[in-house]
């Protein structure tokens, strides 16, 4: 979502008697949910598409995030190999409470997990913002 700039007086839409519950859902509006995650702008109305699902259509069990990198100098530290270099795979996996940061030299079979690059997790919520940070920082194209 981008900013924006707001002057002066900002309308508030307004809410039509019954528009929630049973009523609404009666009437085409369905109460806050999965569709919406029970999110509103100005405390009014439903934004919709607010939740996000992830890879397994919002069911529990692990989920991952995938984007192939290029590692600035000195390359990222793996537990099973140490350094690797070059271009690479950044995997970012959620499961059983934990994301864990994985590479992989670009194509190949194996994926390593990056040294550090594991933590609880309550849920996959935050799943696509944990990726970005480490895309943003193990991605160093310009070295």
């Amino acid at each position: 979502m981008g900013e924006q700039a707001v002057t002066g007086d900002v309308p508030v839409p307004e809410r039509a008697p019954g528009s929630g519950g049973a009523d609404a859902a009666a009437a085409g509006n369905p109460p806050p949910g999965p569709a919406t995650a029970g999110m509103t702008a100005d405390g009014e109305v439903e934004v919709p598409s607010a939740g996000m699902t992830a890879d397994a259509g919002g069911a529990p069990g692990p989920q991952s995030r995938t984007t192939d990198i290029v590692s600035g100098p000195g390359g990222v530290m793996t537990d099973e190999v140490g350094v690797v270099t070059g271009e690479l795979t950044l995997r970012t996996e959620f499961a059983d409470g934990q994301v864990t940061l994985r590479v992989q030299y670009k194509d190949a079979d194996e994926w390593y997990a990056v040294t550090g690059g594991r933590a609880s997790w309550g849920d996959a919520a935050g799943l696509d913002a944990v990726h970005s940070i480490a895309v943003g920082l193990l991605n160093r194209p310009e070295g």
